[in-house]
């Protein structure tokens, strides 16, 4: 026999809210990281036409990282 099952949609909408704000936490977190630990392209003045894949792959990643934690 089937039961009726009721779904408390405010508890999966205060929870889908805190999933992203977690995500945008996670995101800023690693933004800060990468500033630290990682090096600026840009301040260092390579031409990303002429970057090596390693390079390209660190700016894709904080490129990426970057555009998660933008509000």
């Amino acid at each position: 026999m089937l039961k009726k099952v009721r779904i408390n949609f405010t508890s999966i909408k205060f929870n889908l809210y805190t999933f992203i704000y977690m995500k945008k936490k996670i995101f800023k977190f690693l933004a800060k990281i990468n500033k630290k630990v990682l090096p600026s392209f840009t301040k260092n003045g390579v031409d990303l036409a002429k970057a090596s894949k390693f390079q390209m792959a660190i700016f894709g990643y904080k490129l990426w990282v970057t555009k998660n934690a933008s509000d």
